[in-house]
């Protein structure tokens, strides 16, 4: 088997369902490659771009946390949101990136959470910005 089925679903819609060859997904711990045959496991992700390879060609999408459960012939992803390169608005994601900056820089007495929700806010954007100008290439 040189494939295995990757679906890649939100709340909302299913994102990406295609045999595909090779996926690289940043994990809790780091970069994980997962290839056809992987051992079965669950791990959370983190907010980065996700590598998919399929009919030769490197497909890079933007994944805003969830998990990735692997089986030994699928892979599913349960992201909180993702985002194909075609969907990415990069004026409306520069926008939420310096928004987010200024937010950080401005922290005085604010709130944690406010500060953790500014991160969160800076690497999705910053994510959406890295697949967009890749252009779905690797």
């Amino acid at each position: 088997m040189n494939t295995f089925l990757l679906e890649i679903v939100t709340p909302e819609h299913l994102v990406y369902s295609k045999q595909v060859s090779s996926l690289t997904v940043k994990g809790a711990d780091g970069d994980l490659g997962i290839l056809p045959g992987h051992i079965p496991l669950v791990t959370p992700l983190q907010v980065a771009p996700m590598f998919v390879k399929a009919d030769g060609a490197t497909i890079t999408i933007a994944v805003h946390g969830g998990f990735v459960e692997v089986h030994k012939d699928k892979v599913t992803v349960l992201a909180e949101s993702a985002e194909l390169p075609t969907e990415i608005d990069v004026e409306r994601a520069e926008a939420a990136k310096e928004r987010a900056q200024r937010r950080l820089q401005a922290r005085s007495k604010q709130d944690e959470i406010d500060h953790r929700r500014a991160e969160l806010a800076l690497q999705r954007a910053v994510t959406r910005i890295k697949v967009s100008t890749r252009k779905g290439q690797q």
